[in-house]
């Protein structure tokens, strides 16, 4: 599946609208809940998602630094100094000011922007219980950083193709092909959910 980068936009502007509407009828302890995110709750999530709209290039190499150029421990501790210092009407403004920004992260391009908050906001909706992305744009994300996801996230499919049911994609390669919704398979190459699990979930 090929995508334009002005589809991409559009996706990518939808899926922060459709992430800012939920946010925004959670109840104040539901901020608190565990996120799929491991060590973070709903509020370091949702903070974690603001990150490039208010860090600016000197903050990040400055803080890079300070975590030892380890990007995974300096997004750790914004997350949760940022998560400390804003409200949660503070974070919903903050990603509803910011639907149409512009922001791409190294190396990724449009598709990497649209993964960033696709996959982050399954970290929320999966374990609150709220309604996940179209398939169509789950199978984008799929489509256009699957072999980064699952070498960034470790996972090894064993030989086995993942095909969704919902959506035109396949994931990796061999014999032993295993039917799932593109949602679980998301899940799975992005190392939210086990492959058995997912198999089981999807049955």
């Amino acid at each position: 599946m090929e995508a334009s980068s002005s589809h991409l936009i559009s996706e990518t502007r939808a899926e922060r609208e459709r992430l800012a509407g939920l946010f925004g009828d959670l109840a104040p302890e539901r901020w608190d809940a565990p996120s799929l995110c491991d060590g973070w709750r709903v509020r370091e999530v949702v903070a974690h998602m603001t990150m490039p709209f208010r860090t600016r290039p000197l903050a990040l190499m400055a803080g890079l630094v300070r975590a030892g150029f380890s990007f995974n421990r300096y997004a750790d501790r914004d997350a949760r100094s940022t998560a400390q210092a804003m409200s949660e009407g503070e974070l919903l403004d903050l990603l509803r000011r910011n639907i149409e920004h512009p922001w791409r992260p190294p190396g990724g391009g449009q598709a990497g922007a649209l993964s960033h908050d696709v996959i982050h906001g399954l970290d929320v909706t999966e374990p609150l219980g709220l309604p996940s992305p179209p398939p169509e744009r789950l199978a984008l994300v799929l489509a256009s950083a699957v072999d980064k996801q699952l070498k960034y996230f470790g996972v090894d499919l064993g030989g086995r193709r993942l095909a969704a049911t919902d959506a035109d994609v396949s994931v990796g390669e061999g014999p032993a092909v295993m039917a799932m919704s593109a949602k679980e398979i998301l899940l799975v190459v992005s190392g939210r959910r086990a492959l058995d699990e997912a198999r089981e979930t999807s049955r």
